[in-house]
């Protein structure tokens, strides 16, 4: 069947974790058969293309990028709806006539394509990776990087969250942010009228609009069972169903190594929300000859935060490996005796987890539910709670005063799921919704 993937960036340019499960589903695609075709876009600020939807390939497999500079956002209403996507969605599919469209994020599409896929009749299904559904930010977190429980009636902490972030950052804590913030946030509605009076009826309409458009949908995966409740929390009304992320990756067992210090390692971007600085302070805690720390990340992305983490590494055992090729993924875990992954937002299965877990790496994990049901506590690594210093160094602690503890845990670690067992889970979903459909999104 051809099948059209609606991705919001992708290769060579945008490599993280919703564009590899989308160039990983397009091979696998490819390999059994189908005709995947992508269809991606250039933000605003990045290079123009010559032509509005410039046609391209990567992996032998066909790209359509849709210039987003020619069609801006002009305002926050436009970053989840913007009609002047229509005619070019309907150009591109008109033309590619899928059997059946995948979007992997909507960013940079906007519920523009699904408008577009319900007038056209065609069968629509999606992956959700994260909580752009029905979370402004897309990150179901608060600024100070607690859990949000998601709109709340008035919108007040979607308004909090978007008109205020560093005022509520100041707050600390979500309980603190829920009675300080949004009181005020109510009070100062009325005075904010007149310029910012669209962004306010666009943050209020968002969940409403989105819940709505989301109809489109015949179906939807999930990989993990945080964000598939989340998403039923919050009355998105799809049929959801969990399917992991599938890895392909060396699976070897780790090789040998001579006694020596526990090596930590940490891997993804230089940025706070990852949380790099947490375990530098644990590691100088602990203040212990028997753990080193490797930190692979690009230092360009943020310098003053990488400066920050240098002044903090001083006088410890860090090293600074900066970026790999992803190719050496396995490699670079394998030099590795535990990865930690001490972010402060939510995560939702990062696919770097992930691949720790298959190459038999334990791992030392925040306690957010996209991350924490993949940690069998004691077994394939430990979770502590997000943001603690202390408990992180006690792990590290334990791992300092148990030379053999990284040795045991990883001989019990294992993700055995592969790209192939993902995607045979989303064409049995192809074939169900159009099994079943009788009109537009399978309606």
């Amino acid at each position: 069947m051809r099948v059209a993937l609606f991705v919001h960036c992708y290769y060579p340019g945008h490599f993280y974790g919703t564009e590899s499960y989308t160039r990983n589903l397009a091979r696998e695609l490819a390999s059994l058969g189908h005709e995947p075709v992508v269809v991606t876009a250039t933000f605003p600020g990045e290079p123009r293309q010559s032509t509005l939807a410039e046609r391209d390939s990567f992996d032998g497999i066909p790209v359509i990028r849709i210039d987003r500079n020619v069609i801006p956002n002009r305002g926050v209403r436009d970053t989840y709806d913007l009609p002047d996507l229509h005619f070019v969605h309907e150009r591109i599919l008109r033309d590619v006539r899928p059997d059946i469209v995948h979007v992997c994020h909507l960013i940079n599409h906007t519920t523009a394509l699904l408008d577009v896929t319900r007038r056209l009749g065609l069968t629509t299904v999606a992956t959700f990776t994260d909580f752009f559904g029905f979370c402004y930010n897309n990150k179901l977190s608060t600024p100070d990087g607690a859990l949000c429980a998601g709109p709340n009636r008035q919108r007040s902490n979607c308004l909090a969250c978007a008109l205020f972030p560093q005022q509520a950052a100041d707050e600390g804590s979500a309980g603190r942010l829920r009675r300080a913030i949004v009181p005020r946030v109510l009070a100062r509605v009325p005075r904010l009228a007149g310029p910012e009076a669209p962004t306010i009826a666009a943050l209020r309409a968002r969940p409403d609009h989105l819940r709505a458009a989301y109809g489109a949908y015949a179906g939807a995966l999930a990989p993990t069972r945080f964000l598939l409740e989340a998403y039923r929390k919050a009355g998105i009304p799809v049929p959801l169903e969990l399917s992991r992320f599938g890895i392909d990756i060396d699976r070897a067992p780790k090789p040998e190594r001579p006694p020596g210090p526990t090596r930590i390692g940490f891997v993804g971007q230089l940025a706070a929300h990852k949380g790099p600085h947490l375990l530098i302070e644990a590691l100088r805690r602990v203040g212990s000859p028997a753990l080193t720390l490797d930190i692979h990340g690009d230092e360009a992305m943020d310098p003053a935060y990488a400066g920050r983490l240098r002044e903090l590494a001083a006088g410890l055992p860090v090293t600074f490996r900066g970026t790999f090729p992803m190719e050496r993924i396995a490699a670079v875990l394998g030099e590795m005796d535990v990865l930690a992954i001490p972010s402060t937002w939510v995560e939702n299965s990062p696919l770097i987890l992930l691949q720790a877990l298959a190459t038999h790496t334990p791992v030392l994990v925040s306690r957010v539910e996209g991350m924490s049901e993949f940690v069998e506590e004691g077994r394939n690594g430990f979770s502590f709670p997000t943001g603690s210093v202390d408990d992180l160094a006690g792990l590290l602690g334990r791992f300092a005063a148990t030379p053999g503890l990284a040795r045991e845990l990883g001989a019990q670690t294992q993700y055995g799921r592969t790209s192939r067992a993902m995607v045979a889970d989303v064409v049995a979903l192809y074939d169900r919704v159009r099994a079943g459909a009788t009109g537009p999104g399978g309606e």
